[in-house]
């Protein structure tokens, strides 16, 4: 009998900041149901499968900030949270090198069902814990997401050592960013190594932007927070730079947290 799993789990949903964090590649999960999508081990361990380290410093995060957090229950590989169903690549026949044979030739009805079984519960249930944390605490919410990248992408070293990424409104990435470069420990960046042109900000445009909330997409290159131990000294540093840059973009903030 297959193990049962979830789209979608929620964590510290008492928290009090006036917050909600998300990790949309949490999992390197692939429920039974699915078979293995004709993927080998290191792929299924690899960062094509999950942003390593996202999940630690998201949990991090949501205990030093007092935040609930909402994450995802399976692999990226199929079906990634952070895209839209119309997006070619929310259920990918290749991820960075690793081809992903069960992905290729899906029907237009494969892809929906995938659709309705893994984004359309992840999202909504994104929409109702803010909606209830919004009943919870005054004032506006912030909406922030966490991920990872690789040190090393198609060859190419990546220098930036964290980055903050936005949609439409870029005030509290640029206050993050700020922060950052002022306390001079990491090599920060604005919109790297991704940017809403590579469609990456679905879920900041979609529980952000959409009710005018201000957000930001942190990255944080995945050989930084690769240890529990480590993830954890990560996520009380960002812990430090969100209430910064918070306080400065919401006055009240700084109060709240």
């Amino acid at each position: 009998m297959p193990t049962p799993w979830s789209p979608i789990h929620f964590e510290r949903t008492d928290g009090r900041a006036p917050i909600v964090l998300i990790c949309e590649h949490a999992s390197k999960l692939l429920p039974a149901d699915f078979g293995d999508i004709g993927l080998t081990e290191e792929a299924r361990a690899s960062h094509a499968a999950w942003d390593i380290g996202a999940l630690d410093v998201a949990r991090g995060l949501a205990e030093a900030l007092d935040a609930p957090l909402a994450h995802a229950g399976v692999s990226r590989l199929l079906y990634d949270c952070n895209r839209p169903p119309t997006a070619p690549d929310c259920i990918p026949g290749q991820s960075e090198r690793f081809e992903v044979p069960g992905n290729r030739d899906l029907s237009r009805a494969d892809r929906a069902a995938r659709a309705r079984l893994i984004h359309d519960p992840f999202h909504a249930g994104v929409a109702a814990l803010i909606a209830a944390h919004q009943d919870r605490v005054a004032g506006p919410l912030t909406i922030i997401t966490v991920h990872t990248f690789t040190p090393v992408f198609l060859g190419e070293p990546r220098a930036v050592q964290i980055g903050f990424l936005h949609d439409e409104n870029a005030a509290l990435s640029v206050a993050a960013h700020e922060a950052e470069a002022k306390a001079g420990i990491y090599a920060s960046a604005l919109n790297e190594p991704y940017a809403a042109a590579d469609g990456v900000t679905y879920s900041l445009a979609r529980h952000a932007e959409a009710e005018g909330r201000h957000s930001t997409m942190i990255e944080v290159r995945n050989d930084l927070v690769d240890t529990a131990e480590a993830a954890r000294d990560m996520a009380r540093h960002l812990a430090d730079t969100l209430r910064h840059s918070m306080a400065k973009v919401l006055p009240t903030m700084e109060s709240a947290t």
